[in-house]
């Protein structure tokens, strides 16, 4: 165990050595993930408390980043509607991702008429805008938190089963999956053992990539007021909230949510290039 641990802390050190951007991206993604997994410590006030005489107040000593329209801390509502928006993005990006990873290898593995129907299938999916058809499946499947995440798995889906799936095509070739399937494994066995493995680098890097797309979905569908329900805080829908009151806010409600969102998706892009590069055998010796 000890000689595992020295080998991941090796690891670590050796990607923030090749990969510092991406390192410090990680750091900060962590330090957003344990600020908003503890909101409870962190946070100065209750996200839900009113101080009627507080109304729009500007950030002060009592209330760093300021209050809304209803009097309620800014500060601890971006920290508790962190872990909202996490939560969302993550559970929809692996839902989806990993769906669309077990679709596109099944489908590069079994090929012929099944490939050709499931790739017009996925075309259709992509077809529609990410945030359009998210709309449409909330419409149709109502409000509330696991709405919105089977909503935005929707949109990640298909990008699973193109990556996924061409990783896979090359994979079946190689000379270790035909002789497994000489020596009478399963096309289950040869799935799962063979060719699955070889594709995890490509979901890793594409889950990581899809978590900020997810973020700015969620955060546009609390926007447009059919995101998460308030008052349930989450990054979106206190962006909404404050278009909802006046066509034009106080500096203080904006600027704060947006630059929580801004943070969070561009650490896990930069996160996400650096995953790639580091995952990739091209470059892998560089």
């Amino acid at each position: 165990m000890p000689r595992r641990a020295g080998s991941v802390v090796h690891s670590l050190l050796t990607f923030g050595r090749r990969f510092p951007v991406g390192a410090v991206a990680g750091v900060v993604l962590l330090l957003i993930v344990i600020v908003a997994g503890l909101a409870g410590v962190f946070a100065p006030h209750d996200p839900l408390y009113v101080d009627f005489l507080k109304l729009g107040s500007a950030p002060s000593a009592q209330y760093v980043l300021g209050t809304d329209y209803e009097g309620r801390d800014i500060l601890s509502r971006i920290i508790y509607g962190g872990r909202v928006s996490l939560q969302v993005s993550v559970l929809s990006v692996l839902l989806g991702s990993t769906l669309g990873a077990f679709w596109g290898v099944t489908s590069a593995f079994l090929g012929g008429r099944f490939d050709i129907i499931s790739q017009r299938l996925v075309e259709i999916v992509m077809s529609f805008p990410a945030l359009v058809l998210a709309m449409v499946l909330l419409v149709a499947l109502g409000g509330g938190i696991w709405t919105v995440i089977v909503a935005i798995a929707v949109t990640r889906l298909p990008y699973g089963v193109r990556v996924v799936r061409s990783v896979a095509l090359s994979v079946k070739e190689l000379t270790y999956v035909d002789a497994a399937r000489a020596m009478g494994a399963s096309n289950f066995r040869i799935i799962a053992r063979h060719i699955a493995p070889q594709c995890f680098a490509a979901y890793v890097v594409l889950a990581t990539a899809h978590l900020g797309a997810a973020i700015v979905i969620e955060a546009s569908l609390g926007f447009l007021g059919v995101g998460i329900t308030p008052p349930t805080p989450s990054w979106g829908n206190m962006l909404g909230g404050v278009i909802a009151n006046t066509y034009k806010p106080i500096w203080w409600l904006v600027v704060f949510p947006g630059l929580a969102i801004s943070v969070t998706v561009l650490s896990f892009n930069l996160l996400g290039d650096a995953l790639r590069d580091a995952l990739d055998p091209k470059l892998r010796g560089r």
